[in-house]
């Protein structure tokens, strides 16, 4: 596949993803949450705090898209390779290592208020597991796109 397809693809994908988010996060979600509210009153109050921290954990997620979006940019003008899409990629990291902390920690701080449930804590190992994973997938890819803009500029500059 040559790099134009590839980054119509990518794009794509983002497009795709971005939309889902966008049913989870402002449909689903909030649908779930009244349906909870309706049939336990007595977490009623919970259900704005609850909506209000998952909004606030989809920010991260449209952020990566952007670089995501951006990165796929540069590999359909064939600069796959580029001390840019290292930068990039180690901002997804970042953004991801910063989320998958958020999620976790506000987890148990609601554990402890006492508007979460032990079994949210742990289901939410799941969800924080899958961040690192992002993080740490993001960083290898960072480091290695980094290594080959390296090679790729000295290259450049053999004759």
């Amino acid at each position: 596949m040559e790099q134009k397809g590839l980054s119509k693809w990518l794009k794509f994908i983002i497009i795709g993803i971005g939309l889902c988010g966008i049913v989870v996060y402002f449909l689903v979600i909030p649908e779930f949450g009244s349906a909870i509210a309706y049939e336990n009153p007595e977490y009623e109050w919970a259900y704005y705090p609850w909506l209000i921290f998952l909004w606030i954990t989809a920010v991260p997620c449209y952020v990566v898209l952007f670089f995501g979006w951006k990165i796929s940019s540069r590999i359909g003008k064939d600069k796959s390779f580029c001390r840019e899409n290292a930068k990039d990629l180690k901002r997804i990291s970042l953004l991801a290592a910063g989320d998958s902390i958020f999620f976790f920690i506000m987890n148990v701080i609601y554990l402890f208020i006492g508007i979460n449930h032990v079994g949210i804590v742990l289901g939410s190992l799941i969800v924080t597991f899958f961040g690192v994973a992002i993080t740490v997938a993001s960083a290898a890819l960072s480091h290695l796109v980094m290594k080959a803009a390296k090679l790729q500029e000295e290259n450049d500059l053999t004759i």
